[in-house]
């Protein structure tokens, strides 16, 4: 039975090898998922020796968020859309789900095209990069590996917070910067006052500015041409000893870790044993190429090139963002490398099933592996169970963590209040940052002869850029959220007569506002014309608070928070509040209190469920009723006394996922 089963299954397979063509049959167990494969083994392989540093351009795309960079990079650039079909997504560089949800780029990603100019093919490097202030750290990574960038402002927005942040990072690195406005084909666009817009902020001449519409393909020629001939070639000698910078890594479950690298000097094979200038571990090269736009096995890379890089390397914390990579016997200066990416914003990660926390752990460590810049470590809470404090670079970041975890794992989790890294001074003069609320002092502990000295909190450099009509909500917005150093001045150079100009303020403001509701005001008081941008600036002295809420006398660490002491007793009305909806009744009354050290600020009381007693009594004099009930509420006391409040995994999902 056997034997005549594994006959019928090899003449079904001999059937099909039959009828490929004949480029399939190199790689013949390839074969088997769709014509695509097949017509990716019909490319010529690419001789990666035709192209000496001469012909190459290595080039970002910067922009604000929602300014048409993966637009022009998928439809155009790489060349893989050439229409757009209803009802089909075929984009490239954003190849996540949330991505293609939320229309933004998360995960910055490289590809590598052709382009044709007279004589002379060109090899052009692109290095996308996300839009959103959250992903600044992907922006500068990218950058790193790049000689110029086309700086992307949307011709019918203008010049917003974030096209400011990135051209000075850019600039910093000393790129080539080509201006170009997008969407000219939209009927709100104003091609002359945004060029005009760019001169005022970045002192570009408006004649150098090109006018595309990435939508419809108009201009988009001319960028080309622009890269070729602004965008200066990269540097390197294919003599010199081999010095590689490792710029971006993936993770593959079958090869493990993928490293994106940018060759500077010597030339790197299939075969080269390789060692790390930060962790002197020695790897060697089992498969390299480009990025065309998916992976292309070449035979080499050469240096000015792009490419990614398969060495057998088991953990992703071995590939470190800035390392240089030089072949093993003949050692080399290492590069400046990037400062490492800094969480702003913690969280705790729970299931909402507790039996399900391995799972929920194994996934996390898993996506972890494709995102570098989050913080994993063990946390356990009395109410939730075990679970995960996670760092993240911002709101967004968690926001789309966790929509990964659920659409790529099937997690179901709660996540906790997000809070900020307080630096803690002690009074023997040590610091320590305390990003868990459940580990922050009490009041108690910075009275005379406590432990704790002082609290610093985290602040912000922030700019926001919005129409002259909303300036005065925009300055009511920083000042309710403790703003400070407040500046502005009007960006645009026409207009101001009319009330249609443009304001940059700039203010500094605590990190801690900021990760709650502040960007949804921002939008809704400013009918969302209002961009917003804002960077590190350190830590300043606070009169930070530690509010616990309690239920029948007994504390909820998750529910735990760090708030200001100006703000306390708003705060804790308004948590009360929420508790006091979503926690199902009892047979004996529960007090929902906030407090803050021994201090009650808030309180509401939770009525018990009671039976009618007195249902049964017709008649008589009234102390027989009164007799039942003075029973009935001396049972309620007791139970109140020794009862236990558990906080529903659903009541803390509704609390915690509910504004």
């Amino acid at each position: 039975m056997l034997q005549s089963w594994r006959q019928a299954c090899l003449k079904v397979f001999d059937r099909h090898q039959r009828s490929l063509p004949s480029t399939c049959h190199v790689r013949s167990w390839r074969t088997f998922s769709n014509s695509a494969v097949c017509l990716a083994f019909q490319r010529k392989p690419v001789a990666m020796e035709d192209y000496p540093c001469d012909v190459i351009r290595n080039f970002s795309i910067i922009a604000h968020i929602d300014h048409g960079k993966s637009t022009l990079a998928d439809r155009y650039l790489t060349g893989t859309i050439a229409k757009k079909e209803k009802g089909s997504n075929h984009q490239v560089l954003d190849k996540l789900k949330v991505e293609r949800e939320r229309g933004i780029t998360v995960k910055a990603q490289t590809a590598s095209m052709f382009h044709d100019k007279g004589d002379t093919r060109f090899l052009l490097n692109l290095i996308d990069t996300p839009g959103h202030v959250d992903f600044s750290w992907e922006v500068a990574r990218s950058l790193a590996a790049c000689q110029g960038a086309l700086l992307l402002v949307d011709a019918s927005q203008g010049v917003q917070a974030q096209s400011i942040s990135v051209f000075h990072v850019a600039k910093e690195k000393g790129l080539t910067i080509i201006p170009v406005l997008n969407k000219i084909d939209l009927p709100a666009a104003q091609p002359e006052i945004v060029a005009q817009q760019m001169q005022a902020t970045f002192g570009i001449d408006p004649a150098e500015v090109i006018k595309i519409s990435a939508k419809t393909g108009k201009g988009v020629e001319q960028v080309l041409q622009a890269i070729v001939e602004r965008i200066p070639p990269p540097t390197g000698n294919p003599t010199d000893p081999l010095k590689a910078f490792l710029f971006d890594s993936s993770y593959d479950r079958y090869r493990g870790v993928i490293s994106l690298m940018s060759i500077q000097d010597g030339i790197l094979r299939k075969g080269d044993k390789v060692a790390s200038c930060f962790t002197r571990k020695k790897y060697e090269v089992t498969d390299l190429g480009i990025m065309y736009p998916e992976e292309v096995s070449t035979d080499c890379l050469r240096p000015g090139q792009v490419g990614f890089v398969a060495c057998s390397m088991k953990e992703s914390s071995e590939a470190h963002i800035g390392d240089t990579f030089y072949r093993v016997g003949h050692p080399v200066e290492s590069m400046p490398g990037f400062k490492p990416a800094k969480a702003m914003v913690y969280a705790g990660v729970y299931p909402v099933d507790s039996n399900d926390f391995l799972k929920l752990e194994e996934s996390i460590k898993r996506l972890s592996l494709t995102d570098r810049s989050v913080e994993v470590t063990r946390e356990t809470s009395s109410a939730l169970g075990q679970g995960c404090r996670l760092g993240f670079l911002g709101t967004l970041h968690m926001d789309v963590f966790r929509q990964r975890l659920e659409d790529e794992y099937n997690a179901d989790v709660i996540i906790t209040a997000p809070t900020v890294p307080y630096k803690v001074i002690h009074r023997n003069g040590k610091e320590s940052i305390v990003s868990n609320p459940t580990d922050f002092p009490e009041p108690a502990d910075f009275a005379s002869g406590g432990r704790a000295k002082a609290v610093e909190e985290p602040i912000v450099k922030a700019s926001i850029i919005v129409p002259e009509k909303y300036f005065s909500a925009m300055m009511d917005l920083v000042f309710e959220n403790r703003g400070t150093n407040l500046d502005w001045h009007t960006l645009d150079v026409t207009g101001e007569a009319s009330g249609d100009g443009r304001v940059l303020m700039s203010a500094t403001l605590p990190l801690a506002e900021i990760v709650t509701d502040f960007f949804d005001k921002l939008k809704s008081r400013s009918s969302g014309f209002a961009s917003f941008d804002y960077e590190d600036a350190g830590y300043q002295a606070s009169d930070m608070r530690k509010m616990t809420f309690l239920l029948n006398g007994k504390p909820v660490d998750a529910l735990a928070l760090i708030v200001h002491a100006d703000k306390a007793d708003a705060i804790g009305r308004h948590w009360v509040e929420k508790l006091f909806k979503v926690i199902p009744r009892q047979l004996f009354e529960i007090p929902i209190q906030a407090a803050v050290g021994g201090k009650i600020i808030a309180r509401r009381t939770l009525s018990a469920m009671r039976a009618d007693v007195t249902a049964g009594l017709y008649g008589g004099h009234y102390e027989r009723k009164l007799k039942h009930l003075n029973n009935q509420k001396e049972s309620k006391r007791k139970m109140k006394r020794v009862g236990q409040v558990d906080l529903p995994q659903e009541a803390f999902f509704d609390l915690l996922s509910s504004k």
